[in-house]
């Protein structure tokens, strides 16, 4: 059975940095492509960033380029989201997902992906 554990968020002012953690178990992460998605109250999920089955290439949505950076460690099977400047706008719940091994490239549409952690609650003060 495939697992994703997320942590690493908290509270934090604005222009301040988290790292988040997805720990998988059940699938190597080097086995498919691994997604970062987040969802604010009110509003619907949306996609922040992506990496390929590969590992080599990256993908992120436009409101998060140049402050995000998604990375993995297959000898932890892990897979990173790092945030840096943050902003009041990136207060949401941030969810791992797996996207489906069959399916190679970059992806950021949610029904690509069939398994999803159970998020992590980012906060960030103005």
């Amino acid at each position: 059975q495939v697992r994703l554990v997320e942590s690493g968020g908290g509270l934090v002012q604005a222009g301040g940095s988290l790292r988040l953690s997805c720990a998988v178990s059940g699938r190597a992460v080097s086995s498919s492509g691994m997604g970062w998605f987040r969802q604010a109250p009110g509003k619907e999920r949306e996609s922040v960033a992506a990496i390929s089955r590969s590992g080599t290439t990256t993908d992120y949505a436009d409101s998060v380029k140049g402050r995000f950076t998604i990375s993995r460690d297959i000898a932890k099977n892990t897979v990173y989201l790092q945030m840096n400047s943050l902003k009041p706008e990136d207060t949401a719940v941030y969810y791992c997902a797996a996207r489906l091994p069959t399916l190679y490239g970059l992806g950021l549409e949610s029904n690509q992906y069939d398994y999803w952690g159970q998020g992590t609650q980012v906060t960030v003060s103005s």
